[in-house]
């Protein structure tokens, strides 16, 4: 039916677009003439129509030319009008068919009308329902809304509730006093674990009602009179007990550490008085320190007392100077003059004092050394005396800012109040004993051991002794000068012609100063110090100066020189015993040494060989101005020096030899100077050869009595002394 119509469409469409000529005919034949029929509504199809746009009318033929039915008419060349009947024709019958259906399935569609009417009236119905639904879920909401805003109140009210019950929970906690804590206060001994941890509840109690008081919180009335007996009976408790173990400080022989080991366990006791009963703890630390004071300084002054009895008897006195003659003391109790003098001027093995392993030794025992019959000297005594002074002052100030709760100048002015006298007492002692102190290499150690003990205290973070270093510093450096100045001075003043009978071997005096210098500088060397090497600086010049006089008093300088030569080779052979190699004084010595070396070389070959050297001399330097032509008139002297060496040499280097050995103590420098001889021989014998072989002296007759120079280097070694 649907294709039947679509064709029946198009096929009228077509018939429509036939032309205008076609439709004319047609509207002829069925009747009347123009104006006697109305016009047919064409609609779209009206070309008349000023609505009718051609473009469209050719998109429609278009279309309908594509149509399959439109196609296979015009391909059969069937007659459109014709056809279009026929579909007209179809349709109707198509149409009457149709109502015949409907006609038929009336009834159907009755029941279907009342089936929707129900369907409508059920809708409505759930329509209204949804609406009540609605309405329902509306007023539920703003309850839902309330109920949430009832919630939230009660969890404000809950949380408010909560942090009240918790505030108030902690002032009746605080406040509350349970009877464990009565029984431990009032009977638990105060040494019982349950005491102390119930002490500090107290502590924490009272000053929670303390706190709550400022507040105005009535119910602390309730609780302070029973807190106020319990603090009461504590403090009693704690008071007796500390006292107790201060006056155990007091029974002699005691060891005060072990007491004070144990207090330390029970240090809040002292923070508890501290907070609830100052006067009580005021007592406690006033007794303390007044107890400590006198132990200290008892124990002290008896150590102190003991210990200088075990000190070496013979001390250096005011006359022992570096520049006093040995021949000074001459009394009937003058002790022996050279070597107890040259001790005090030798280090020997008193550096080993300010070792590490040594600084830091068991102090010494005085009875024990007596019984021994042990002697020390004065730095020994002074490291251990000062050793025993740091280990337990350091202890004490640990212990009073642990004890009693202080720091910085809190603690400073506590521990001067238990350590002071004695501090005092030893510095009166140093000082009393530095007046009549004559050895300056005793106080350069004590020096060297304060400022390593300084260096410990740091090290231990204990600070309270610093000014007591610098005061016993104070006390040492000048006394170190003094005793520097007057060594200095006893040098300056010495008149060598006082000293008796001189011969060319290495001088005491020098001597001295070589081991004072070399131990004042390998101490130095630890923790150096500008003013003790200005001081050694000033004694170096006056040393030298004392060398260069003595060696005027004697006759020839030869003589000088040996003497020179074994006071500079002694005095440095010391000093690099003990100082660094590149040291001032070494240094120093060392260029004198080679000067004066060089200089006894050229005095040592002037007899034998004077005449050689001259001539060599004197020869080059004619060379050397263009006048060689003067030497042809040497030939004479130069003949005679040929001979006279090739037939004196050997003799002459063996007597030199001899002569070297002879005067020089040290045998290597001997050594060495016999071979800077030989040396400087060869060198001039060399250079002998080579003034020869000038032109004005080549054809010289005696050049063939010259020694072979190798020959002569062989000759010379056999002559080097070996040791």
């Amino acid at each position: 039916m649907a294709a039947a119509a679509t064709m029946a469409a198009a096929a009228r469409e077509l018939v429509l677009r036939a032309g205008a000529s076609d439709m004319e005919e047609e509207e002829g034949v069925l009747g009347g003439g123009p104006g006697l029929q109305e016009p047919l509504p064409l609609g779209e199809l009206d070309i008349t129509s000023d609505e009718f746009i051609l473009d469209e009318v050719d998109v429609h033929i278009q279309a309908n030319l594509e149509d399959e039915l439109v196609k296979e008419a015009l391909k059969t060349g069937v007659d459109l009008r014709h056809y279009s009947k026929q579909v007209e024709l179809e349709l109707q019958q198509i149409e009457q068919k149709s109502i015949r259906d409907y006609i038929q399935e009336s009834e159907n569609i009755a029941s279907l009308h009342n089936q929707i009417t129900a369907c409508d009236a059920v809708l409505e119905r759930m329509e209204q329902m949804l609406g009540a639904f609605q309405s329902d879920l509306s007023s539920i909401s703003s309850e839902i809304r309330t109920l949430q805003e009832q919630s939230g109140a009660m969890n404000i009210r809950l949380r408010n509730r909560q942090a009240v019950r918790g505030k108030l929970g902690e002032l009746v906690d605080g406040l509350v006093v349970p009877s464990a804590l009565v029984t431990a206060i009032l009977e638990a001994p105060v040494t019982d674990p349950r005491f102390l941890e119930q002490l500090q509840e107290l502590d924490a109690k009272a000053a929670a009602v303390r706190e709550q008081e400022t507040r105005g919180t009535a119910a602390c009335a309730d609780v302070r009179g029973v807190l106020d007996r319990l603090r009461v009976k504590a403090v009693t408790k704690i008071r007796e007990f500390i006292l107790q173990k201060i006056y155990s400080f007091r029974k002699p022989m005691t060891n005060y550490q072990i007491p004070q080991t144990a207090l330390l366990k029970y240090r809040f006791f002292y923070q508890f008085l501290l907070g609830n009963e100052r006067a009580t703890a005021k007592e406690i630390r006033d007794e303390y320190v007044e107890t400590l004071s006198k132990i200290y300084l008892s124990y002290y002054r008896s150590y102190l007392g003991r210990l200088m009895k075990v000190q070496y008897e013979e001390v250096a006195e005011k006359d022992d100077l570096m520049g006093v003659e040995d021949t000074a003391k001459k009394g009937f109790f003058s002790k022996p003059s050279l070597r107890s003098r040259n001790t005090v001027f030798t280090l020997g093995t008193r550096g080993a004092v300010i070792s590490p392993a040594e600084l830091e030794a068991p102090i010494l025992v005085p009875h024990t050394a007596q019984r021994g019959e042990q002697r020390y000297p004065f730095e020994a005594l002074f490291r251990s005396q000062h050793y025993a002074l740091l280990d337990n002052s350091c202890r004490e100030y640990l212990f009073i800012c642990e004890f009693f709760v202080v720091s910085g100048p809190a603690a400073h002015d506590l521990f001067h109040a238990v350590m002071g006298r004695t501090l005092a007492m030893t510095l009166k002692h140093l000082e009393s004993y530095l007046a009549d102190c004559y050895d300056a290499i005793a106080v350069f150690l004590c020096i060297h051991i304060v400022l390593r003990f300084r260096s410990i205290a740091a090290k231990r973070d204990v600070p309270a002794l610093d000014r007591y270093w610098e005061q016993v510093l104070a006390l040492l450096w000048p006394r170190f000068e003094l005793i520097l100045e007057m060594n200095v001075q006893s040098v300056r003043s010495t008149d060598p012609q006082r000293l008796g009978g001189l011969d060319t071997r290495p001088h005491y005096i020098t001597r001295r100063y070589a081991e004072f210098s070399s131990a004042l500088v390998s101490i130095n060397q630890t923790i150096p110090n500008e003013r003790t090497m200005q001081l050694l600086g000033q004694l170096q010049v006056e040393v030298e100066n004392f060398v260069l006089r003595v060696a005027a008093e004697f006759s020839s300088r030869k003589e000088q020189l040996v003497f020179l030569i074994n006071n500079y080779d002694m005095m440095l052979g010391v000093l690099m015993e003990r100082a660094a190699d590149d040291s001032k004084e070494v240094e120093g010595f060392q260029q004198l040494l080679n000067a004066r070396t060089q200089e006894f070389i050229e005095e040592l070959l002037s007899p034998p060989f004077g005449g050689l050297v001259a001539f060599v001399k004197e020869a080059e330097a004619s060379i050397e101005r263009g006048q060689a032509e003067q030497l042809r008139g040497e030939e004479a002297r130069v003949t005679q020096l040929i001979r006279g060496f090739g037939s004196s040499w050997k003799s002459s280097v063996e007597s030199l030899s001899q002569d070297v050995m002879r005067s020089f103590t040290n045998f290597r420098n001997g050594t060495s100077i016999i071979q800077g001889a030989l040396t400087q021989l060869i060198q001039i014998y060399h250079r002998f050869h080579r003034v020869l072989a000038q032109p004005q002296l080549r054809a010289l007759p005696a050049r063939a009595e010259l020694i072979n120079i190798h020959h002569l280097m062989v000759e010379l070694k056999k002559h080097k002394p070996n040791f």
